[in-house]
């Protein structure tokens, strides 16, 4: 059997969905748990998902907008994604590296956005908009997070013009 890479993931997951299934979601509990999991985490992909959650869900918290809970709450699902992906059992040849993600899977995640289904440049372009607020550098964010993010919307807006990675 092999041994996770993180000893803290099973209490994070356990964490996570106990505040996704919450109501009222608790976003500065939230908002604490997910800044651990940034700061702490051993997985590249963890920490970028729970760095990109962070700045929604801090404006969640004394912000009644349905449009601000919702954008939290699904950026709360997207950490509790990658954390599920690196808690489920693996089958197949050991030690066999997991198979990468499209650069349009990528940036649906990025965006806060399901994998799979047909996505019209509208639902693009909210998802961008609503998670450009949190990230924008004049709101807190990092520019290479906001220049990350704005590629996300492009591969997805023009599939054809970006080669997989």
């Amino acid at each position: 059997m092999m041994e996770r890479l993180d000893p803290r993931l099973d209490s994070w997951k356990l964490a996570l969905e106990r505040l996704r299934s919450a109501h009222p979601a608790d976003f500065a509990e939230a908002g604490r748990l997910v800044a651990e999991i940034a700061r702490t985490s051993t997985d590249t992909m963890l920490r970028q998902a729970a760095e990109q959650a962070l700045p929604v869900l801090r404006q969640a918290v004394d912000n009644s907008d349905h449009g601000v809970t919702v954008a939290a709450q699904r950026r709360l699902g997207v950490v509790l994604d990658v954390v599920h992906g690196l808690t489920a059992p693996r089958f197949g040849r050991r030690n066999a590296m997991p198979k990468k993600l499209s650069s349009e899977d990528r940036a649906r995640q990025m965006l806060g956005l399901p994998l799979a289904g047909q996505l019209t440049c509208e639902d693009i372009n909210r998802a961008y908009r609503r998670a450009a607020k949190g990230m924008h550098p004049d709101h807190g964010g990092s520019t290479q997070a906001f220049i990350d993010l704005a590629a996300a919307r492009d591969v997805l807006i023009h599939p054809g013009a970006h080669k997989d990675a």
